[in-house]
């Protein structure tokens, strides 16, 4: 049987890979997608011009106000669109929230470390580092899913 003609969710035997989670739905189709080679494409609309960048190169995503402030390691843009918008587009690209207005870009991250206030400090690529509020901590788990060596991490 071929890959294509199986479900979204099956492996080869007929098992389903997320166990009826839908996290790790979400982690397995989000998986695929990056293994696919399917990279964003984000249109920053300027005063003459359309400027493409690839979510790839965007190290994080900030809300300001109305609007999001797309972080890279040699510039930052700033696009009309909501924080909740910009999730539902980039988190099958690799991108999980972190904070009410922080999304990042998973392959950029270099370090996680607790605090001891239950929140935990990302630091990303550049050395730029985010706080993992605890709303959002059970993202990191999503993330160490990906990570080979992670299997025991489980933020408290």
């Amino acid at each position: 049987m071929n890959f294509e003609h199986r479900g979204r969710n099956e492996t080869s035997n007929g098992g389903r890979l997320d166990n009826g989670d839908p996290h790790i739905r979400e982690v397995a189709l989000r998986t695929r997608t990056l293994a696919m080679g399917k990279s964003a494409r984000i249109a920053i609309k300027t005063k003459r011009r359309i400027l493409f960048i690839d979510a790839a190169d965007v190290i994080a995503v900030e809300a300001k106000g109305n609007c999001v402030l797309l972080l890279r390691t040699s510039s930052s843009h700033l696009l009309r669109e909501s924080i909740s918008t910009m999730e539902e587009k980039l988190n099958l690209h690799g991108f999980v929230r972190i904070h009410r207005s922080v999304l990042v870009n998973e392959a950029l991250v270099e370090e996680i470390h607790p605090l001891s206030t239950g929140e935990y400090v990302l630091r990303v690529r550049g050395g730029r580092e985010f706080t993992v509020t605890r709303t959002y901590r059970k993202n990191l788990q999503l993330l160490a899913q990906l990570w080979i060596g992670m299997d025991g991490f489980a933020p408290e």
